[in-house]
């Protein structure tokens, strides 16, 4: 054991008189403070981010392949269901990594009821379509059957339009689809789901793709765009090629006339995708001043615990121990109050985030953020390397400050009594 380190550790931080001791207890309060704010920040803005991309990512389809004419019209946008589903599930390498295929169908519409209207995009799917988020969602009724042969005027509302149109579980409602003529189709609400997406709440009612195709006159294989969800996200951009290239396979080997498109959920969401990446720079922005705040503090912290020990400086130095040896015992000492400012951070500023994570004490508007409350992710790894990130910024911040003791001169020490 080193002469620094056995002295540093039959020292205390007050030393033998208590005059210091509110000062070192303030400055631990400081740096105590400044580590739950950035545990706090990580945590909230990861769970934040990890909550709306779990929704985007839910909402919408991972991959779209999609026809590639410029066609504005429905019927110039269209994808025959069994071409795709026979390119994509056809190659043995990228079969085991899709969840689901689906065939979905959109068209904007009106919601008439005798009082009101709102205008909405009808999604239509068929039956093997995911509709397990929404399946957690819904607050009353059930998600429509969408199985060949079952009654297509089932839909789903959002709790939004269904407060907005005085709508109930088990009503009929009037949908009309605008082309070159009005088609209107009677349809029946057996769900009422609420996302907290105002995206997707305010916009969307989901139901049968059967209704789409009859007002399109399409046959039951046709639809907008083949939506492809996947069980791993890693490698979006490697799939879609994957998923082109087999289409361009298959596309030449039946000599047809179709190209497709495909495009990935983040190219079809780049705003919020952009939004998100953003709030990282919020989280710097944050641990930086957090830190600079704490290494201010601990800069106060060791010059206070330097100058309370003046006399023993001197004596040291008369005895013939180097500046950089009594540094290291300053340097040693402060590092008590480093760690038990970091445990006492990491307790409180976990422990918050708990309480949070399984009470939601903390609420929020849903209009505004898209959750009714601050969500929170314990992401360990990234924790400890936060930790050992405070640590070490801790220890280079003191190198520079304990070289005071090299100007402390062991005959001026003696007016210290």
């Amino acid at each position: 054991m080193k002469a620094e380190f056995f002295i540093a550790r039959r020292l205390k931080l007050s030393g033998n008189s208590e005059s210091n001791a509110p000062s070192l207890n303030v400055a631990m309060i400081g740096i105590v403070l400044a580590i739950v704010i950035m545990i706090l920040s990580v945590v909230i803005v990861t769970g934040f981010k990890s909550e709306v991309m779990h929704k985007i990512y839910s909402l919408d389809s991972h991959l779209k392949v999609s026809n590639a004419g410029l066609g504005i019209d429905d019927n110039y946008s269209t994808v025959d269901a069994h071409d795709v589903f026979n390119a994509v599930l056809g190659d043995p390498s990228l079969k085991p990594r899709i969840e689901s295929m689906s065939l979905i169908a959109e068209k904007p519409a009106i919601l008439k009821t005798d009082d009101d209207f709102k205008g909405i995009v009808y999604r239509g799917v068929d039956q093997y379509y995911d509709w397990r988020y929404l399946k957690d969602n819904l607050v009353a009724g059930r998600v429509p059957n969408c199985k060949d042969g079952a009654d297509n005027r089932e839909i789903i509302i959002s709790k939004y339009m269904a407060q907005q149109l005085q709508l109930h579980v088990g009503d009929k409602i009037f949908t009309y689809f605008i082309d070159n003529k009005v088609k209107m189709r009677r349809s029946i609400i057996v769900g009422i789901y609420n996302t907290d997406f105002d995206a997707f709440d305010q916009t969307y009612i989901v139901g049968n793709i059967s209704l789409l195709q009859s007002v399109n006159n399409w046959s039951s294989f046709t639809g907008n765009y083949v939506g492809i969800n996947l069980n791993q996200l890693g490698s979006l951009d490697n799939d879609c090629y994957r998923v082109y290239t087999d289409l361009c396979k298959s596309m030449v080997a039946h000599n047809s006339p179709t190209l497709y498109q495909v495009t990935q959920i983040k190219n079809n969401n780049v705003s919020y995708f952009t939004w998100l990446g953003m709030l990282d720079m919020n989280v710097a922005i944050i641990l930086i001043l957090m830190i600079i705040v704490s290494s201010f503090t601990l800069i106060a912290a060791l010059l206070m615990i330097v100058l309370e020990r003046i006399k023993m400086v001197g004596m040291l130095k008369a005895m013939g121990a180097t500046n950089r040896s009594i540094s290291r015992i300053f340097i040693y000492l402060t590092s008590k109050l480093i760690v038990k400012s970091v445990i006492i951070g990491n307790v409180v500023g976990i422990g918050l985030a708990l309480l949070q994570q399984h009470f939601h004490i903390v609420r929020l508007n849903a209009d505004a953020y898209y959750m009714s409350y601050v969500p929170i992710s314990i992401d360990i790894p990234t924790l400890l390397l936060l930790n050992v990130g405070i640590i070490v910024i801790s220890y280079l911040t003191l190198l520079a400050p304990s070289h005071i003791v090299s100007t402390i001169k062991p005959t001026s020490t003696m007016q210290f009594e």
